[in-house]
């Protein structure tokens, strides 16, 4: 049987200096995801949402280990893009008007067919009410910079403000939507020791 961690195939990715910001070019990558809004911390929708696209991805993992293909591989981390309609909601901690698409990476080889099949036996196991929500979709993020937070995420504020300052500094400006890839278990990890990669489209 194979085995393939993606997330040293994918180093430039799923790692980043705490240091100093770097530059990536994020390519186009499948992903499981799904759309909400609320507070991360109260919304019950949010900790659907999360529940869902980890059985999902996991039922995969088994059904493409169990498969032809006979590969195993670790489940990528979880990833949320975020943003709201006034974006000083992000500076006044008004998390309830926040909105967000979490995902999980999926390896190239997850088709349509395969992630119907997980969805089915997540669905006849689980009956999880995020479930209908979810959709396997290709994303392309291109010129990134980005830069590791170690902390709590409330703490994130100057870490983003680092990253803002050298995108402007090195003269690029800022496109599409902040990125944050949860690199620690969200469940187990002391706030201390959260590490969040911090990312942000650039042209």
């Amino acid at each position: 049987m194979q085995k393939i961690d993606f997330k040293k195939r994918l180093r430039q990715l799923y790692s980043a200096p705490a240091a100093a910001p770097v530059l990536v070019e994020v390519p186009q990558l499948n992903f499981i995801m799904i759309d909400g809004a609320g507070d991360p911390n109260t919304s019950e929708q949010f900790q659907q949402a999360v529940e869902s696209l980890f059985s999902v991805s996991y039922a995969l993992k088994f059904l493409i280990k169990k498969g032809p293909l006979a590969i195993d591989y670790g489940v990528l981390p979880l990833e949320g893009v975020w943003w709201a309609e006034d974006m000083s909601a992000f500076t006044t901690a008004d998390k309830a008007s926040w909105k967000w698409t979490l995902m999980i990476m999926q390896p190239e080889y997850v088709t349509g067919e395969l992630y119907r099949e997980a969805l089915d036996q997540v669905r006849k196991k689980k009956g999880l009410p995020a479930l209908g929500q979810l959709r396997l979709e290709s994303f392309r993020e291109g010129l990134s910079a980005q830069l590791l937070h170690v902390g709590p995420f409330s703490e994130e504020g100057p870490t983003i403000q680092r990253l803002h300052t050298y995108i402007e500094e090195n003269g690029y400006h800022r496109t599409g939507k902040h990125r944050e890839i949860y690199l620690s278990d969200l469940r187990r990890a002391a706030p201390e020791r959260l590490r969040t990669i911090i990312r942000q489209p650039i042209e």
